[in-house]
Formats: C-alpha cells, structure tokens, sequence
C-alpha cells in the first residue's frame, strides 16, 4: 500500500504531521497545514484528524526505526538510519481500526435505540450493523488516508448520540421518583406528556422543550417507545389517576433499576414478542409500572426509528451538496460514511418488519422456513456487499488502479493523474499518451501541461518541453512550478539571460489566494537561489550573492535553507572571503547537521586554510553519512592527493569508481591517482575506461598513450598518441610525446636489427 498524492500532501508534506512542528499550529492551520488566515487556505478545520496523523507518524517512525536498528545486517552509522518515516501500511491499519470503533459505536446505537436487548442481537440492529460494517460505499473513507477525517467524524457523531441516549435514560430514571415527575419531568420533553398528565399541563411548555431539545442532536428528537398511541395515553392516564403506595413505588425503581442494568449488560430478551410477555407480567401484579417504564425507556417505535434512518441519511450529506457553500467534491464517496448509518438503519428496518409481516401471513409450520429464507437472504446481501468491498480494495491497491478506475467519473483528472504514475515508472511514451488523452477533454489544464513539460525535460526534448511551460502558464499566470522549471530548461539551452529574467518573474509572483501557497513561496525562493547559481557560473559572483542574500531574507520558515546557505559559502568563497564563507557553511550545518555537500564543501575551505585535521574529520563525517556516495570519495581522494598521500587517494578514488563506473571525471582521476601512486598497471586499465567513456576526448587517449609507453607497450602508445593528434592536432605534449616514443622506437629497432 502507498500513500496516495492528496494523502501525500495531507501527510508527507504538511509539516503539522512532522514531530518537528509544533502542535499548537493544528489550532490555527487547515487541513494541509495552510494558515487558516491566509486566502489560500482550503478553510478545512480538522485538527483532531492531524493530530491523528502526528501521533500515527510518531509511532511509526518510531516502530520503523527501532525495526531498523534491530536488523542484524544493519552495519551502518549513518545518521540517516535514525530517523525513518513510516510506511504506509500503518495509516492504513488505524484507519481499519478507526472503522471498527464506529462500527461498534454504531451497532450499540441502533441496539439502544431499536429496543434491543445486547449488541448484535436483534434483526435491525444486526443487519444494520453488518451492512455499515462491510458496505463498499466505505471503501474510500477507510482505504483513502484522507478519509480518516470522516471516520473520526462518525465516531464522535455516534459518541454525542449515545451521550444523548445515556443522558435522557438517566433524565427518565429520575422522572421515576414520584417527587421529582412534577418537577425534574415537567422540562423533559422526551416523555410528552407524561409528567404533566397528571397535574393536567400539557402544550406551550412541551413544545418549548420539544425544540430545545432538537439543538442537542442534528436529528429530530422523537416521543419513547410505545404499543400505540391509545393505549399508551390510556396507560398514562390510568397511573396519573391512580395512587401508588411506598411498596409499589420501591418495587417499580428496584424493577427499573434492574432492567437498565440486565440492558447494558445484555441479559434482557432481545425480540419485542418478549419484552411484551415481560411487561403484561408486571402489570399483573403492578399495572402502574408499564408508564414508568416508559419514562426509563428511551428507545424508539417503527415510525421514528423509520426517521431517525431518514434524517440520518439525508440531513449529514446537505453540506456535501454544495447546497448552502461551496464545498468542491466531484464525486467523493467517504461524504456518504455518516449519511450511510441512515441507508443502513432502513435496510435493517425493512428486513425486520419484511421477516414480521411473512411470519404473521406464513402458517405456522412454515415460519421456521420462512425465518430461515430471510436469514439467509439477509447474508447473500452481506457476502455480496464484502465482495464488493473487496473488489473496490482492489482498486485502492496501487495508485494506478486507483485513477485507473476513475476515468469514467472524470476523464481528465483521472488521465492527468495515471499519466502521472506512469512517467514515475519510466513508461514515458505511455504517459505521453495519458497526457494527451486528459487534455483532450479539458485543454486548459495548467497541471497537465507543466507535468507534460517535465515528461518532455526528461527525455531532452527542450522545445516541447518549454511550449509545454508556456502553455501552464497560459491556462495559470501564477503556476511559480512552471516558472522555474523553464528558467532551467532555457538555462540547459544557453539561453542565460532569458533564463535570469524568467527566475526574477518567478521571484515576483503574487501567491495570494492560491491553494498551496507553501509550495510557491518555497518555488519562488528556489528561483532567486537558481537565479543566484546561474550567475555565479556566469562569473558575475557578486550579483550571484545578492539574489541569494535576498532569497534568505525572503524565504519562508518552512523552507529548508541549507543549500542556500552551502551556496552562499561556495560564493565567498570564490571571492576569497573565507570568513565569510565559513559563517554561511556553519549556518548551512546548523540547518541540517547531516547535510553532505556542506561537509564536503566546508572540508575544501577548512584544507585551503592549512587546517588539515579538521578538514580530514569533516571528510570522514561526510564518509559516515553517505557511505554510499560516490562525490565523498571523490573529494575526499582529492584532498588526500592534495595532501601528498596517494596510496589512500587512490583507495578512495577506486571506491568513488566503483559506485559511478560511468563517471568520466571520477574515472580519469582514479587512474591520474594510481599512477602517482605507483601502480602503474591498475593507473592503465582505468585509462581504458576513459577512453571508453570518452571516446572523443583527446587527453584520454593522451594519458593512456603515456601509460602505454611507461609499461613498455611501445606500438599501443603509438596509436593511442596518433588518435590523440588526430583529436587534437595541435597538441605540443602529444606530439612531444610521440617524438620520444619514436626515437625509443628506432632505439629499439636498431638494437634488435644489431
């Protein structure tokens, strides 16, 4: 499983999700880390979502690292290994978990609600349980990382819904008391009437409380359970009239007491047919306790719990329909994970008055089958659900499948992103294709056309690549990405003024209102630091430094500034202002203490400045942290030649060709340092290897010539020196080179001939 590209933003890149960030900025960030009051902000307030994402990014980096540390082969001391970012599977896990919780939560709703004596028992608060559990209409909420944010809404949803239900119950039980039903009762409108039958008011009070009691819950409250409403009234009717003795009042609340405690553990009966039986038993003895435990009773009849489903299914999914707001979705299936307890509750219902109806029509010697028909019904629907779920899983499997199955929702946006994918892979003309075929529908799509420019950046086709440029920015004046990216396309074609004006547009842009500012400003300080490279390359070193001084004073605090400040020092550098160059190298190490060029960098000032042991210890902390990098070696080889010790240049130099065998420039060094150091055999093989490499390059076949004549190859170093004129005719070191050859040539002719 991988984290998909709005996950990866939601995540990867927000740095309220990194342990680095402080937590307090969930409280004035968006969604995606944006300032909320900045006119770019997507307006999403979710803090308790991010805060999920930061606790789950902490334990599983943590988990990540110690499975790393842990790891026999891991022999490594780079400082790279102590901190790892977690995989994905972890997200995807609590998000897994997260669904169980508001599963559980939503089954002990519909068990409170629909009478029901225990969780999982009863026909509607089964089916409707195991519906919402395995619906495929869940997939995206629980698959998609970002959909976390509607299953933690569901559960707190469900957690203020039970509230609710435990408040009215404990409301209900103390309406029992006889003292407190004129009193504590008289404002509870969850028993209409009830209270104030007996002292004969009803009406203004009951409606006043009826709609406070709305607020609570963004669904209507409903009146308590009961048979029908005649015999219900005639019941209140009857108990209001009639007296109760202490007796009969002590029997009742230890009766009550007793149910609500046999319902929360689920001991009670769990089909209405029973509690029926139970309550005709009481009345028996006690006819004046069935309104009272009607008071205790907060559960709900077929017609409410009908619309209770109702406005759970259509009330939840307003916002999502751009109704009263603007809020953007297209088709975005994890809106639907609360408005589907709705779906779910009536499917529930359905099937339960569905098994009555057929059990009251059937004869009796056939309920048992008729019963059986409907559970079995009842589970074909659910195993057709999981295999739908399954199938949709399938397609959250990779991101691939996952654009790829929605091409018929929306064509160019599934195009443009499956384009995307493809062009990682290294599928180019593939992707080429998926590009055309987004812009297609939609032509005016800036991010197509600048993801397009960099397929085409990629494979060197420059003048594609720059049209493609053009056109985003066409369709997006402000697109910074676009901006920078053809600044170095131009700069890679010589064209270097052209690319300086384009980094200084870049750098003027105006980010107001943009979606992902964070990205633009970071973008816009990259043009002023490519602005400030270009012309350092150029030789305009002063000018180089004043666009990067200004890219640190207006960089944002999100940006990582260590190459800006490694830059910088290379800068002074080349000026000759050491001091100044070590400042920014020390800045540039502070911002990232394991950043490698500015080791590698800091090491040359620190061996310009005869402060040899720490120029060597800042080579060999380069060393620990990339182990694997060829331009360590490399420079640290360098340093050692420099410093007369060849045979462990050379060591380095051979360790620096090993890990890039294509690298001319490191190749050729390595034989230039065997041959100082004296090994002259190994110094020639790898002048071979330039001379593969380079073909074309006369001082390859130069110094292979030299080698040649040293270890007595008389006749190759001949034709290597001729192929080196014929590259470089003008050469005076080839040709007094040849001239030596050839007189020990003729020397050697003649002795033989002698």
């Amino acid at each position: 499983m991988r984290i998909g590209a709005v996950s990866r933003r939601a995540i990867q890149t927000n740095p309220d999700v990194k342990p680095g960030s402080s937590v307090w900025n969930l409280l004035g960030h968006d969604f995606w880390g944006t300032p909320l009051t900045h006119s770019g902000s997507h307006k999403s307030y979710r803090p308790v979502t991010v805060l999920t994402f930061r606790l789950n990014y902490w334990l599983g980096a943590a988990w990540e690292t110690s499975s790393r540390i842990t790891e026999p082969s891991s022999t490594s001391t780079s400082t790279n290994s102590i901190h790892r970012e977690p995989t994905a599977g972890s997200f995807h896990l609590v998000n897994v978990l997260l669904h169980a919780c508001a599963t559980w939560l939503y089954s002990s709703l519909c068990c409170r609600l629909l009478r029901r004596a225990a969780v999982g028992a009863g026909r509607a608060a089964s089916v409707a349980s195991l519906a919402f559990a395995v619906h495929p209409v869940h997939t995206e909420a629980v698959a998609g990382i970002v959909g976390r944010a509607d299953v933690c809404a569901c559960i707190f949803f469900l957690m203020s819904l039970l509230a609710y239900v435990e408040y009215a119950r404990a409301r209900r039980r103390a309406a029992v008391d006889p003292t407190a039903c004129g009193g504590a009762g008289a404002d509870d409108s969850a028993v209409p009437g009830a209270a104030h039958l007996r002292d004969g008011r009803q009406g203004a009070r009951d409606a006043a409380a009826w709609w406070r009691s709305l607020a609570c819950v963004p669904v209507p409250r409903t009146p308590v359970a009961r048979e029908s409403p005649t015999s219900k009234l005639a019941e209140v009717a009857a108990w209001a009239n009639g007296g109760t003795t202490a007796t009969n009042a002590s029997t009742t609340m230890l009766a009550l007491r007793s149910s609500t405690a046999r319902l929360r553990s689920g001991e009670a009966s769990s089909t209405h047919q029973q509690q029926q039986h139970q309550h005709q038993h009481h009345s028996s003895r006690h006819r004046h306790r069935r309104p009272r435990d009607k008071l205790h009773d907060v559960s709900l009849d077929d017609s409410e719990a009908t619309t209770l489903a109702l406005c759970l299914l259509s009330v939840p999914f307003l916002p999502a329909t751009n109704l009263f707001f603007y809020v953007g979705f297209v088709v975005a299936e994890r809106v639907l994970y609360i408005p589907s307890m709705g779906y779910c509750l009536l499917l529930g219902l359905a099937v339960d008055k569905a098994a009555r109806v057929a059990a009251r029509w059937a004869p009796a010697a056939r309920r048992r089958a008729v019963a059986a028909g409907f559970t079995l019904a009842c589970a074909l629907l659910l195993v057709i659900f999981s295999a739908r779920t399954l199938r949709r899983n399938e397609d959250w499997s990779t991101e691939e499948k996952l654009y790829r199955a929605g091409i018929p929702v929306n064509p160019p946006k599934a195009y443009g992103n499956v384009a995307n994918i493809l062009s990682a892979k290294g599928m180019k003309e593939e992707a080429e294709q998926a590009y055309k075929m987004a812009l297609s529908y939609r032509s005016n799509m800036a991010d197509v056309h600048y993801n397009m420019g960099i397929l085409f950046q990629e494979q060197k086709r420059y003048a594609e690549a720059l049209q493609a440029y053009n056109r985003a920015i066409q369709f997006r004046p402000r697109m910074a990405m676009a901006h920078l990216n053809m600044g170095l396309v131009l700069g890679i074609l010589g064209r270097k003024e052209e690319a300086m004006e384009i980094y200084r547009k870049c750098a003027l842009l105006d980010v107001t209102g943009l979606k992902d500012p964070r990205t633009h400003e970071a973008t816009k300080t990259s043009a002023l630091f490519n602005l400030g490279r270009l012309l350092a390359d150029e030789g305009r070193v002063s000018d180089g430094i004043e666009a990067y001084l200004e890219a640190v004073q207006k960089m944002p605090s999100h940006y990582q500034p260590q190459s800006l400040y490694n830059m910088l020092g290379e800068a002074y550098f080349k000026l000759g202002d050491w001091a100044e160059a070590e400042k920014w190298y020390l800045a540039a190490l502070r911002a990232k203490p394991d950043h490698v060029p500015a080791h590698l960098t800091y090491g040359k000032l620190l061996a310009k400045s005869n402060r040899v042991e720490e120029a060597e210890e800042m080579f060999k902390r380069a060393k620990g942290l990339a182990p694997e990098d060829c331009t360590v070696y490399q420079h640290f080889g360098q340093f050692l030649a420099e410093s007369e010790r060849h045979e462990e240049a050379a060591e380095n130099y051979i360790r620096a060709a090993s890990l890039a065998s294509h690298d001319y420039e490191i190749v050729f060094n390595a034989a230039n340092t065997l041959r100082q150091a004296g090994r002259n055999k190994e110094a020639e093989n790898f002048y071979r290897k330039a001379v593969i490499l380079r073909p074309e390059e006369a001082t390859s076949h130069m110094n292979l010539g030299a080698m040649l004549h040293v270890n007595g190859k008389l006749v190759e170093a001949e034709a290597s020196y001729l192929e080196a004129l014929r590259l470089k005719p003008d050469d005076q070191i080839t040709q007094a080179n040849l001239n030596k050859l050839r007189q020990l040539l003729l020397k050697v002719s003649t002795r033989i001939n002698s």
